[in-house]
């Protein structure tokens, strides 16, 4: 390069100047020659850190986890060219929604390696279309949240962009996340547009709640359902992500990750970056995982359960003040043992689940023999309890230490007491039992019959037991039920029509609420109440009004008699305003009638029995000295 002025550059150029000799312009020393300053070493460029759940996220068919349904659904359309232009994506959160939707986009515009291929299902990843998706850069791709953009106006505009051919890759995908929470207005202005898109268009639409998509949106999607991923594949995957971390887990530490996401890969992954660096990045412990999340000990929870299930409050007690030193939550706690109580019941209708390798070694050995020991009864009255222990945990304004306390109490004092069924036998055993030691009557020999150890019935002398009585009337046969057979009861009152009634024979009409094996429980309740085979009959003939009905009805005869007598209405005209509220019979029965007793069906009314009121056409009566008045 020439000089400024076409000359040649100084040759030394560029090299170091020699140090300076003598005494300064002013007659200083030299001063010593100025050294450049220092150059920066190079830094290499700080990455920003991404979270596991992002870091990890599937970019292929083949990495998604516990969708096999879908992704063998999606092959065999990519495999025959039958991928529908809309589809829609349900499920909970952090199972893959989005990601396969992102997927679906790259394998629709993946042009392969050598800019040649067409639609595959196994994207290449390393194409310019590919690699502008990975990035979230394609112009053809687009993802929308629906929760912010839910008006008709973004819609419409949508529809606008819709109208264009792709600028870049083969087709538009266009990703509604969230769909639910599109307004109404919003839906309707994409219906059209759904049902039939521009060529070259899909719609991936993807949701958590699926019943608020409304079903003219449905129609016009082919649904996949993206279910819960099971907790074995996600304790593998979570392994599998270790190892590239180079981070050590205790087996225990993954199922408790496992157990808290829920089904949800993200959740799970989410947990998982946490317990990392908890454990400085070296190890994963079970100690860690369990003081992160506040939970209980699995083994400190079964010991829990032993407890209040033998009814030894105390020692409920005491493990419940263990685990709120090492903090566990209170409400964590309870819905722990909730879950130990299905798993127990689970154990019990299924011995086999023992050798289910997936569940814990202590679950499968200490939960299968815990689980022996009780019964279904007993363990669903657990359950019962529980699942209201939960709510009563969470209610606002209320120490949840104290509420758990209160649950764990009821648990241990009803754990020795016998189940609704065990006490319906009882008693009916024991009034088998108290009428087969009935005494004899006097003057027929006397004795005790006994019945031991449910051997034969060991007698001093035969006593016939006396006859049980036996209904006269259809009423009759209602009141026997009543306290004993409430439902029966209930349904003979309301849902059934006597048309005939005999001794041993009963016609019935019931109505179509009434109990499908009405008939049945009838028969069986009569032979047992009265020790006789009865026969029911259903006909479709009207017969009487139900027992309800006739009682209303008595009702309303008693009201209209009452109001019409001159006395009541003399209150009326005095007490304007007044109401009648009801009118007693005290000799009505249960169902509001006049008893049916054989006496007052033969009886002849007598002369001086008169009613508490008279009727309002009742003459009035006159003694000898009175002259009755003459007519005008």
């Amino acid at each position: 390069m020439s000089g400024l002025f076409g000359d040649e550059p100084p040759q030394d150029e560029g090299l170091p100047e020699p140090p300076l000799e003598g005494p300064g312009l002013f007659g200083e020393a030299p001063s010593a020659p100025v050294a450049p300053p220092p150059v920066p070493e190079a830094r290499p460029a700080e990455t920003h850190y991404r979270v596991l759940a992002r870091k990890y996220r599937p970019t292929r068919f083949d990495e998604l986890i516990g969708q096999d349904a879908l992704v063998r659904t999606l092959r065999n359309a990519f495999a025959q060219n039958r991928v529908p232009h809309a589809l829609l994506l349900t499920g909970v959160r952090g199972v893959g929604k989005t990601t396969t939707a992102r997927i679906i986009a790259r394998a629709l515009n993946c042009i392969g390696p050598d800019g040649q291929g067409g639609p595959t299902v196994d994207p290449c990843g390393v194409c310019a279309e590919c690699r502008a998706i990975l990035a979230d850069r394609h112009p053809d791709v687009q993802e929308l949240d629906a929760a912010s953009n839910n008006g008709v106006d973004d819609v419409r505009e949508l529809r606008e962009r819709l109208r264009y051919r792709p600028a870049q890759g083969r087709t538009k995908v266009l990703v509604l996340d969230e769909v639910h929470m599109l307004s109404s207005a919003a839906f309707n202005a994409l219906l059209k547009t759904l049902e039939e898109p521009p060529a070259q268009v899909v719609f991936v639409l993807a949701t958590t709640e699926l019943r608020k998509v409304p079903v003219t949106i449905r129609s016009r999607c082919q649904t996949h359902h993206l279910r819960r991923v099971a907790q074995g594949e996600l304790r593998d995957h979570f392994a599998r992500i270790l190892v590239k971390e180079a981070v050590e887990a205790e087996e225990e530490a993954l199922s408790m990750i496992a157990r808290a996401a829920e089904g949800s890969v993200r959740d799970g992954l989410s947990i998982l970056d946490q317990a990392i660096a908890l454990g400085e990045g070296q190890r994963v412990t079970a100690e860690a995982v369990r003081d992160m999340l506040g939970l209980a000990d699995r083994g400190l929870v079964l010991d829990v359960m032993e407890a209040v299930m033998a009814g030894d409050v105390a020692a409920a007690l005491a493990l419940m003040d263990r685990a709120h030193e090492r903090g566990a939550d209170p409400l964590v706690l309870i819905t722990d043992l909730l879950e130990y109580a299905h798993l127990l019941t689970r154990f019990r209708v299924v011995p086999t689940l023992a050798q289910d390798l997936s569940l814990p070694e202590e679950d499968r050995t200490r939960g299968a023999a815990l689980a022996q020991k009780l019964s279904v009864p007993a363990l669903g009255r657990a359950w019962q309890m529980l699942l209201k222990g939960v709510a009563e945990v969470q209610q606002e304004g209320v120490d949840r230490r104290a509420a758990a306390e209160m649950v764990l109490i009821r648990l241990a004092h009803v754990a020795e007491l016998p189940t609704p069924g065990d006490l319906v036998k009882r008693l009916i055993q024991g009034g088998a039992t108290s009428a087969a030691a009935r005494p004899a009557p006097n003057g027929s020999g006397g004795g005790l019959r006994a019945v031991a150890g449910g051997g034969p019935i060991m007698e001093q002398a035969p006593v016939p037991a006396p006859a049980a009585p036996q209904p006269q009337s259809y009423r009759d046969v209602v009141a026997l039920a009543s306290g004993k057979k409430p439902m029966l009861h209930a349904h003979l009152v309301h849902y059934v029509h006597p048309v005939r009634f005999a001794p041993g024979r009963i016609e019935l009409r019931p109505e179509p609420q009434a109990s499908r094996d009405l008939a049945a429980q009838l028969t069986a309740f009569l032979a047992e109440q009265t020790g006789t085979r009865w026969t029911i009959v259903l006909t479709n003939e009207a017969g009487e009004p139900t027992l309800a009905e006739q009682g209303r009805a008595a009702e309303v005869g008693r009201l209209e008699i009452a109001r019409s007598h001159p006395l009541v209405q003399a209150i009326f005209a005095t007490f304007p305003g007044a109401t009648i509220e009801a009118v007693r019979d005290a000799g009505a029965d249960a169902y509001g009638l006049v008893p049916e007793t054989p006496a007052a069906r033969t009886a002849e009314p007598e002369d001086d029995d008169l009613p508490e009121f008279a009727p309002p056409d009742a003459e009035p009566a006159y003694f000898d000295d009175d002259t009755p008045p003459e007519d005008d």
